[in-house]
């Protein structure tokens, strides 16, 4: 038998955590891409044919990467020198112009496969990456799919293949041209969610060849990965503190897997020792910002936490109790995928602050009957759309929605403490990213949310609106209180 060992690293969904952080009572510092590097530059020397990789989402959740706009992200990526990435939706919250500067900044290959320039009917980046090493030819396509493509769709020169089975087809016709060159593993590199990756998997035709889905989107931890149709399918979580490592082997006759163990790697200082000169670049951006950043903007009476985007939070209800007073709204849905961060406070920086609630969009109010509005919240509510995957909200007080998960319908919904009248008309708030994807998110389209009455633009910066929330609330105290139930 002809075999060669690899190792596989992979990450995804890292949002810009670049610190580490101290955890548990020992006060043990993990995560960060200090410690990150350091346990990538490990492997690097201890294993010969080492290959590291990012399944998307590099971009969104810390100043420094918002301050630049992801410039700065892109130079520490480049210290970490992935050999190759795929795209994550959060890639072009800058927009699809500056998203192609970015790739250009880039010292790595970033690869989609399905993302086209309609008009020319061009695919958008490299569709694919082939590494040659240790006399193994390695193939890496890139996929992303309508689950996460929302943002994309808001730019009219990209369309995509973007259902599950048009991204096959597109890995169908990738491996295809390359089934007379000797592929010895092809590995598809996604940013789907992990149970899209599953059924992914299932539609790949086992003559491509496909070996191996390193995912991300849905933030899953694992304790193995899923084999499904030969496939191995693995995600890392969500940020720096772990790493996931594949060990392999493969044989060149065979192109094909005949020995693997993954695990999943805790990045501690306990046991990996940083990258001091990583470090001391990133310093060098955070020095910068702690000058502009680290004014108080305001004490809250105690700490707020958003531990989970599919139910109501402290954190949640704040910012949508912001908006909902500011746009004098009766139901203010904001999007929990707002939110960036799992605590705040009680001390408030502008740094704090803006990486828990980073995105500049606009705040509409529209007008739609209260049959309308229990229909938007039967539709988020339903426990299929709460898989990680899905696009969930948080609500304003005197807003409390009961979902029976055993009927699967919405029990009851009131808004100001009154049961909702389906013939009554309510006031809707909307993100203007939320608002542009209205029907695949809350099943109303954009001619509903303007059937029943006039919208009107509110604010046009919703991160504007909330900083002055805060700073105007101070010793503010916010609960969950049950604003969003799910009984059996």
């Amino acid at each position: 038998m002809n075999t060669r060992r690899f190792t596989i690293l992979h990450s995804n969904d890292m949002h810009g955590d670049f610190l580490a952080e101290v955890c548990g009572q020992q006060g043990e510092l993990i995560g960060g891409l200090s410690l990150l590097s350091g346990y990538i530059n490990q492997v690097r020397r201890e294993e010969e044919n080492v290959i590291y990789v990012i399944a998307g989402d590099m971009l969104q959740g810390s100043v420094i990467d918002s301050e630049y706009k992801g410039i700065s992200t892109m130079s520490i990526m480049n210290y970490l020198a992935p050999d190759v990435v795929t795209l994550g939706n959060h890639e072009f919250d800058y927009g699809l112009p500056h998203l192609l500067f970015l790739e250009k900044v880039a010292n790595f290959p970033i690869v989609n496969a399905n993302l086209y320039i309609r008009q020319h009917n061009k695919r958008l980046m490299r569709p694919y990456h082939i590494i040659h090493m240790a006399g193994l030819d390695i193939l890496f396509i890139g996929i992303i799919t309508d689950k996460v493509i929302d943002t994309i769709q808001l730019d009219g020169d990209v369309g995509s293949f973007i259902t599950l089975e048009e991204a096959s087809a597109e890995v169908g016709k990738i491996t295809n041209a390359y089934a007379g060159e000797d592929i010895d593993l092809t590995i598809l590199l996604t940013h789907i969610g992990f149970e899209s990756d599953c059924e992914l998997a299932n539609l790949l035709d086992p003559t491509w060849g496909v070996d191996m889905i390193i995912g991300g989107h849905s933030h899953t931890i694992l304790e193995q990965p899923a084999q499904i149709n030969g496939v191995l399918v693995a995600q890392a979580g969500v940020g720096t503190n772990q790493i996931g490592r594949f060990d392999i082997v493969v044989d060149d006759d065979t192109n094909s897997i005949v020995e693997y163990n993954w695990q999943l790697v805790p990045i501690t200082a306990s046991h990996i020792q940083p990258d001091a000169d990583l470090q001391r670049y990133i310093d060098s951006y955070k020095q910068d910002l702690d000058i502009k950043y680290n004014s108080i903007v305001c004490k809250l009476a105690s700490q707020l936490t958003h531990p989970s985007r599919e139910q109501e939070t402290s954190l949640g209800n704040l910012f949508a109790d912001a908006l909902a007073e500011w746009g004098e709204i009766d139901v203010m849905l904001l999007g929990s995928g707002s939110v960036r961060q799992k605590t705040l406070g009680p001390v408030v920086t502008l740094n704090d602050f803006l990486a828990c609630f980073p995105f500049e969009d606009n705040l509409t109010r529209y007008t739609v009957t209260g049959a309308t509005l229990r229909r938007m919240f039967g539709h988020w509510m339903r426990a299929e759309n709460r898989n990680q995957e899905g696009e969930c909200y948080q609500v304003n007080a005197g807003v409390c929605a009961v979902y029976n998960e055993t009927a699967r319908r919405l029990d009851r919904l009131l808004v100001a403490g009154q049961p909702v009248q389906d013939e009554r008309l309510y006031t809707v708030g909307l993100q203007g990213f939320h608002a542009k994807n209205s029907q695949a998110f809350l099943d109303v389209s954009m001619e509903e949310l303007r059937l029943a009455g006039r919208s009107r633009v509110v604010a046009t910066c919703v991160q504007d609106l909330a900083l002055e929330y805060l700073r105007e609330h101070q010793n503010f105290r916010e609960h969950v209180e049950g604003r969003l139930q799910y009984i059996s």
